[in-house]
């Protein structure tokens, strides 16, 4: 392009300079080859084209219709989405309807396609149904709050070419929608970009990037948690409250001193390998780790100052035990019911995130 430009101004440059020549003898010549030069001009000018104006990209027109959300699955960290969506575009970009993407979706299955035309464009409708991929926020497990995010782009055409406008008349979800266990909070659709950095095998601009644009559909939820909690705690606090038992037995039990929190430790055990079944593996310290912790570590100081106990009362103190019985047993149950109710509330009001 440049070299054709440089062209131009060349020709351009000699047509000038013939017009400077006033030799009469060669005035047939000069006429004859500045004809020649301007043809030649303006076939370059041609070939060449008018500056090329920045592209614009075309505009699609598109929506989201939730039908239902179920099987929330945290083990497995996924969900299962059923929704419409819809796309009004210009007819000038084809193939659009097979170029489009859930990007974050494990499984997707079309139910339905509708094509037809509004408004002198091209208008289509999918009915999809989607595994979707999750990554659960577990601290607060069970009152915890869940944002469910379904991401929609196309694979063919990057920002250059085209831009999502998001449909936001009417509703996003079904009204008859509903999420068992879960209340849905806030709901929010929105466009941004989806940026790739790689060239997908263009070698022609090193570090090339590539963003393609991309509607969010965001659905922010909160878990009925109270009922959960009793079913999944029960078995912890019941375990706490067998080993607990062991303050009120004579020291000259041994057996039972003894027996009793062994079994409640085993059993507070089981109680978190259920728990942590239903859960996927994390790294950050949960709600459900610190509970059952202090259940463990209550257990355990049950234990040693049962042997304190019984070593006292090996040794004929038999006042000096009881007290002891009797004042441990206060303070681990003031302690122990002190750092659940705290650590309830931080769940319940979600102090520190998650």
């Amino acid at each position: 392009m440049q070299k054709s430009r440089r062209i131009v101004r060349l020709l351009l440059g000699a047509i000038d300079y013939q017009n400077q020549t006033h030799d009469p003898t060669k005035l047939h010549v000069k006429n004859l080859s500045k004809h020649l030069l301007r043809w030649l001009a303006a076939f370059v000018i041609l070939w060449i084209g008018p500056p090329a104006k920045p592209q614009t990209p075309d505009t699609v027109r598109i929506g989201c219709y939730l039908l239902s959300l179920h099987n929330l699955d945290f083990r497995a960290q996924e969900y299962t989405a059923r929704f419409w969506v819809w796309m009004v575009y210009n007819k000038e970009l084809t193939d659009l309807e097979n170029s489009l993407e859930i990007a974050n979706a494990k499984e997707v299955s079309v139910d339905e396609v509708v094509i037809d035309s509004l408004n002198g464009k091209r208008w289509v409708q999918f009915k999809l149904k989607c595994v979707m991929k999750e990554a659960w926020a577990i601290q607060h497990f069970p009152f915890d709050n869940q944002r469910l995010e379904i991401l929609i782009e196309n694979s063919k055409y990057d920002t250059e070419s085209l831009v999502f406008v998001p449909d936001t008349t009417g509703q996003l979800y079904d009204p008859a929608m509903t999420i068992s266990g879960w209340n849905i909070e806030r709901t929010r659709i929105r466009v941004g970009t989806s940026r790739y950095d790689t060239g997908f095998g263009e070698t022609k601009q090193p570090g090339q990037t590539a963003v393609y644009s991309q509607l969010s559909v965001t659905l922010d939820v909160q878990r009925n948690a109270w009922g959960l909690f009793v079913k999944l705690f029960l078995g912890m606090y019941v375990a706490f409250a067998i080993a607990y038992v062991t303050f009120f037995i004579d020291a000259q039990h041994a057996d039972a001193r003894f027996g009793l929190p062994v079994g409640g430790l085993f059993a507070a055990v089981g109680n978190k390998y259920v728990i942590d079944g239903y859960l996927p593996f994390s790294s950050q310290l949960t709600i459900v780790d610190i509970l059952h912790g202090v259940t463990f570590l209550a257990i355990f100081f049950t234990v040693m100052f049962s042997v304190i106990s019984l070593r006292y009362d090996d040794t004929g103190k038999r006042r000096q035990s009881r007290r002891t019985d009797r004042k441990v047993g206060i303070v681990i149950i003031v302690l122990y019911a002190s750092i659940n109710l705290f650590m309830l509330l931080r769940a319940v009001l979600h102090v520190g995130g998650g």
